[in-house]
């Protein structure tokens, strides 16, 4: 998945993409990824931004977090990207809440397309 490959190149920790398709009408994946302080957590948001929009991807229909920039939150509509610092990540658990749905192995699929 291209928003969890461009958080990657930025450095992000643990990108993690769940399929959440069949148990959340209103989207089909969460691409979780984190970062150990807050401006490395906008870097990381704006260039899954830039790198979704070059590859023709949609433009996000609504960021939030952009305050603080604790939890960045990209909704695509098809996909929702969720942009943590590292403790915010920690406390709130997403992949616990969220462990009954598939993951989705995006480091294969980026190595299939090279």
């Amino acid at each position: 998945m291209l928003a969890a490959q461009a958080a990657a190149s930025k450095k992000a920790t643990d990108p993690v993409v769940l399929a959440v398709g069949d148990v959340l009408a209103i989207t089909d994946a969460f691409v979780i990824v984190s970062a150990s302080n807050t401006r490395l957590v906008r870097t990381i948001a704006e260039e899954i931004e830039e790198q979704v929009a070059a590859a023709g991807g949609p433009k996000p229909l609504r960021i939030e977090g952009l305050d603080d920039f604790h939890w960045v939150l990209v909704d695509y509509g098809e996909f929702v990207v969720h942009v943590f610092l590292q403790e915010t990540r920690d406390y709130y658990e997403l992949e616990r809440l969220w462990s009954d749905v598939p993951r989705i192995e995006w480091e294969e699929s980026a190595a299939s397309q090279r």
